[in-house]
C-alpha cells in the first residue's frame, strides 16, 4: 500500500487496538491468477511475540481452498472515513479523502475442528457475553454446535503491516478546526472527525 511518510502509522499497539476494534475485516488470496476476496469477523491474538489474525469462511466459499499453506495472504482493516472538501479550508486547495485502513500480510494455515471450535469460543464470548443467556458455546445445543461441519478455520500469521492514517495531518490547526465532519448525521464522519482531532 502506497503510504506517504506523514500519513504511516508506526506504533505497533495503536495497530493491534484498531485491528481489535475494526476487526470486520477483507481477506484477500490469489485462486488461478484471479484474486478472490472475503469480508468476515476477525479475531486478533498475539502469542510468542507474534501476531496472529484468525476467523472462518463458509465451507461452500471456496475461498478457504487458498489459506492452506499459503504464504501470500493479505488482510484489510478499514476504520472510519470520509470526504474532505477543499471549500473548508483558509486557502483554496483540492478536495481529498481522509481515512485509517491496515494491511496485514501473512503466512495461512487451517484449523483443524478442535482448533476451530477454540476459535469461536473466543468469538462468541466477545459478541455474547452481554447478553444475558446469550449464545455463548457452552449455551449451545449440541444440535446446533454440528454446524460446525459446515465452516473452515484458517489463521494467519502477520509477517508484515502497513498502517494509513490519512487524517489531515499536513493541514493546519485552522485547517484542522473548521473541518466539518460533526455538522452531519452520518455517524462514519463524526467517527472521522474524533479521529482527525486526536492526531
Amino acid at each position: 500500500m502506497y503510504i506517504p511518510k506523514h500519513y504511516q502509522m508506526k506504533d505497533y499497539q495503536e495497530i493491534k487496538k484498531f485491528m481489535t476494534k475494526y476487526n470486520f475485516a477483507t481477506v484477500v488470496t490469489v485462486d488461478e491468477l484471479k484474486p478472490i476476496a472475503t469480508h468476515l469477523p476477525v479475531i486478533i491474538n498475539e502469542h510468542d511475540d507474534s501476531l496472529f489474525i484468525s476467523g472462518h469462511f463458509a465451507r461452500g466459499n471456496k475461498q478457504w481452498r487458498t489459506m492452506d499453506n499459503n504464504e501470500d495472504v493479505l488482510i484489510i482493516f478499514h476504520g472510519p472515513h470520509g470526504y474532505i472538501s477543499s471549500t473548508w479550508y483558509e486557502t483554496e486547495d483540492v478536495p481529498t479523502w481522509d481515512y485509517q485502513s491496515i494491511h496485514v500480510y501473512g503466512k495461512s494455515v487451517l484449523l483443524n475442528e478442535h482448533q476451530l471450535k477454540e476459535d469461536l469460543k473466543v468469538l462468541l464470548d466477545k459478541y455474547e457475553s452481554e447478553h444475558r443467556g446469550g449464545a455463548t458455546w457452552g449455551n449451545l445445543s449440541d444440535q446446533t454446535k454440528k454446524q460446525i461441519k459446515g465452516i473452515v478455520g484458517f489463521k494467519v500469521k502477520a509477517d508484515k503491516l502497513e498502517a494509513a492514517y490519512k487524517l489531515s495531518q499536513n493541514r493546519s490547526e485552522t485547517d484542522k478546526d473548521v473541518i466539518h465532519l460533526n455538522n452531519t448525521e452520518s455517524d462514519l464522519d463524526k467517527n472521522l472527525a474524533e479521529e482527525i482531532e486526536k492526531y
